[in-house]
């Protein structure tokens, strides 16, 4: 089989896993003591909005890579969001500010994947990345929480790229 061929033959299976993975199983995400987290507050010092993407986007990756008899359980332990607010005096908003120091968005996530042909599988992982504002984004500006989306979307793919077609 030439090269060509190959990576032709690996891309169709690849797309007929993941087409195959869009039905999904179960998946449940739970935010664990929200109030503690480091950094989930929006311009008018509220977390609700963050909290309602946040948890919306999870649900979606997670429907997308997980197949029909498994089940996605992700806890949230802790978030940071990207920049840090700063807080304005006078009758103008406070801002959120991104800057390209050690203000990039991290999220602590605990889990777990459980199937009934493979053993239950577990990761508490911090999700972070570092050069945040050096990376092409598909999500557009003044989207909300758009490189936390990017991140998470990077790795999800990074963790469940197989497990769909297992």
């Amino acid at each position: 089989m030439r090269p060509t061929t190959r990576s032709i033959t690996v891309s169709m299976a690849l797309v007929l896993a993941a087409a195959a993975a869009q039905a999904g199983g179960s998946v449940q995400v739970s935010f664990v003591q929200p109030e503690k987290f480091s950094d989930v507050r929006d311009a008018q010092l509220s977390s609700v909005s963050n909290l309602r993407e946040l948890k919306r986007h999870l649900e979606e990756l997670g429907a997308r890579h997980v197949a029909d008899a498994q089940s996605l359980t992700i806890e949230v332990l802790d978030v940071d969001l990207a920049g840090e607010i700063r807080f304005s005096r006078g009758w103008h908003e406070n801002v959120r500010v991104l800057r390209d120091s050690a203000d990039w968005p991290r999220i602590k996530l605990r889990v777990t994947l459980e199937s009934a042909d493979q053993p239950v599988q577990r990761v508490e992982q911090t999700v972070s990345d570092m050069a945040y504002l050096q990376r092409i984004n598909r999500y557009r500006d003044g989207e909300l929480l758009r490189h936390e989306k990017h991140m998470l979307d990077a790795w999800f793919e990074a963790q469940f790229a197989g497990a769909a077609a297992r």
